[in-house]
């Protein structure tokens, strides 16, 4: 394998992991295409989406890398220092998983139906400059359409992050649950959401990219 078509492989499966993870659906450009804003989501079409965007081998995936970085940095939740002694590593790894659906079925369901807000991601798309798109993207994570369409602070992510790092409390170990782990855990996870809307902004460009440099 070349270095380029490796690095290659490694970008599409980057974004595409932050894509399992993220907390909006992939939306037509709308500057680009010409295509009339898509009609409010019902509750049960939100829950189909967090279904959708749950029930992906990328979740366990997702989950796996995520429980390998913080098993190397000794991030909270503290089952052990080594991987496979007393089962730390698949703890943490179901911890983990936990985590993420908790997060989607709370900010993607529960609270986006209770603020009636619409969080599925409208890409800016190549019409934009790189980082107009780049800081639209990131800001999702506070800032989202209500079923109507008009800006709102974006409270099912918000609250929806909260909800998950509280519920966490049930299945951490014990040096795990304090008021600070809670805070920090809150705090990437609202951070996590901006930074995944990476994938569904840039991932088609790059889709494109690679079929035009590889097409012969």
């Amino acid at each position: 394998m070349t270095v380029s078509h490796g690095c290659v492989l490694w970008s599409l499966l980057f974004l595409g992991l932050m894509c399992a993870r993220a907390q909006d659906a992939l939306q037509p450009d709308a500057d680009s295409s010409g295509a009339p804003p898509s009609p409010p989501p019902s509750p049960t079409e939100k829950w189909e989406f967090f279904v959708s965007e749950t029930l992906t081998p990328l979740t366990l995936v997702s989950a796996g890398l995520d429980a390998t970085a913080s098993q190397l940095t000794r991030s909270a939740p503290l089952y052990g220092r080594h991987f496979w002694r007393r089962a730390a590593f698949f703890k943490r790894l179901g911890a983990t998983a936990g985590d993420n659906i908790s997060q989607n079925f709370f900010a993607d369901f529960v609270m986006a139906s209770a603020f009636h807000e619409d969080t599925r991601y409208v890409r800016r798309g190549p019409s934009h400059r790189f980082w107009t798109r780049m800081t639209y993207a990131i800001s999702r994570a506070v800032v989202t359409r209500t079923d109507s369409g008009a800006t709102t602070f974006n409270w099912a992510n918000v609250t929806g992050c909260a909800m998950s790092a509280a519920l966490s409390n049930a299945y951490y170990p014990p040096v795990s649950r304090t008021p600070e782990v809670g805070v920090v855990n809150w705090g990437t996870n609202v951070a996590g959401a901006g930074l995944t809307n990476l994938a569904p902004e840039f991932g088609p460009d790059l889709a494109r990219w690679i079929k035009r440099r590889f097409r012969h």
